[in-house]
């Protein structure tokens, strides 16, 4: 099995290549349109401020080419908020997949939430295996609001979208690669798909 992990400059992606080795692939990194559209799975991460994320994918012809792959992709943290329609960070036009906007948290609770949290409410073949109210790892300041394409929930002064699939889409606000067994178990599920 082929799988690229986009590398255009926002993301922590040793981190996950390293959780992929864990399960016996060995990940490549690239931002080669080519390579990317050879690929079995696509890991898209994120790490970072929203509209210079989107700068880098404007630059590099990225922003065209993600939207049209038909193979299982896999948006991580920012890389997952990029798929929606727009976010408040930067006022930034995001990539259009996911029929939603990503807001900042209110003040009303400490941001980033950084540290551990409950998903919920689990609705795909991504989460097999994976207990409702299982804790996954997560640092963010933005959060996506929930829309029909809403597959797994978490409460932090708002419900709000933790997990998204549109088609061969899929979304996680937190970090698999960080969130031990469970985390582990998520990405080998998206490896099945």
């Amino acid at each position: 099995m082929k799988l690229v992990i986009i590398n255009y400059g926002a993301g922590n992606i040793k981190s996950i290549q390293f959780a992929f080795n864990r399960l016996g692939i060995d990940a490549v990194l690239s931002n080669n349109p080519q390579e990317i559209l050879a690929a079995d799975k696509i890991i898209f991460p994120g790490v970072g401020e929203a509209s210079t994320a989107m700068k880098k994918l404007k630059e590099s012809g990225l922003d065209t080419l993600i939207p049209d792959l038909k193979q299982p992709v896999l948006g991580i943290c920012l890389g997952m908020q990029l798929l929606c329609n727009a976010t408040e960070e930067g006022d930034t036009q995001g990539l259009g997949i996911f029929n939603t906007t990503v807001k900042r948290f209110s003040n009303n609770v400490k941001v980033p939430q950084m540290g551990w949290n409950i998903i919920k409410n689990l609705k795909s073949d991504l989460f097999t295996g994976i207990k409702e109210s299982e804790y996954m790892y997560l640092v963010h300041s933005y959060y996506a609001e929930l829309c029909a394409e809403t597959i797994a929930t978490t409460d932090y002064g708002v419900n709000y979208a933790s997990a998204l699939q549109h088609k061969n889409f899929f979304g996680v606000q937190f970090h698999p690669e960080k969130s031990s067994l469970a985390g582990e178990k998520i990405l080998d599920n998206f490896l099945k798909l």
